[in-house]
């Protein structure tokens, strides 16, 4: 019963020193292994006007889901020139903290979000639509069920500069 004992108490230390390695490399070491990055979604941007559907998950937001309360964000209202307020949305994204620009058109941007600390990526996307005087908007994680209403956040602190200025 000792030897049990003694090997699954080296078990747990060798857990939990494994574990804040981990912790020490990717938050306060500040060197991300991306551990928590999951892998880039292959199917985003506009299809026939609408982003690609949120899962179950509560972790993704985004304008152009119909009938879904849990997942739905307003789009950002333009107000003037469209191509004005688009070249000053993609100033604002771009200048965000630990955001990373994988594609941009002159009416799509996407980017990647990485959190400080673990380095969780959220695909944040972002789609103009001149004659509806709206930007579109999707944010979600790749990674986890729950997201703490991180994405949601991000987009209204984006659209509070955006009409702020």
């Amino acid at each position: 019963m000792k030897t049990l004992l003694k090997r699954f108490f080296i078990a747990i230390g060798l857990t939990v020193l494994i574990c804040g390695a981990v912790i020490f490399i990717e938050y306060i070491g500040n060197q991300p292994m991306g551990l928590f990055a999951g892998s880039r979604p292959h199917d985003l941007g506009m299809n026939q006007g609408k982003f690609k559907a949120p899962s179950w998950k509560p972790n993704t937001v985004s304008s152009t889901v119909a009938n879904d309360d849990a997942h739905y964000i307003a789009p950002i209202a333009i107000v003037g020139d469209a191509r004005q307020a688009w070249a000053k949305l993609t100033g604002i994204v771009k200048s965000q903290p630990r955001v990373s620009v994988i594609a941009e058109r002159v009416d799509y941007l996407y980017v990647e979000s990485k959190s400080a600390g673990l380095g969780f990526v959220d695909d944040v996307e972002f789609a103009l639509d001149a004659n509806a005087n709206f930007i579109h908007v999707r944010s979600g994680s790749r990674l986890g069920v729950r997201d703490f209403d991180v994405n949601r956040k991000r987009i209204e602190n984006i659209r509070a500069l955006f009409t702020a200025k």
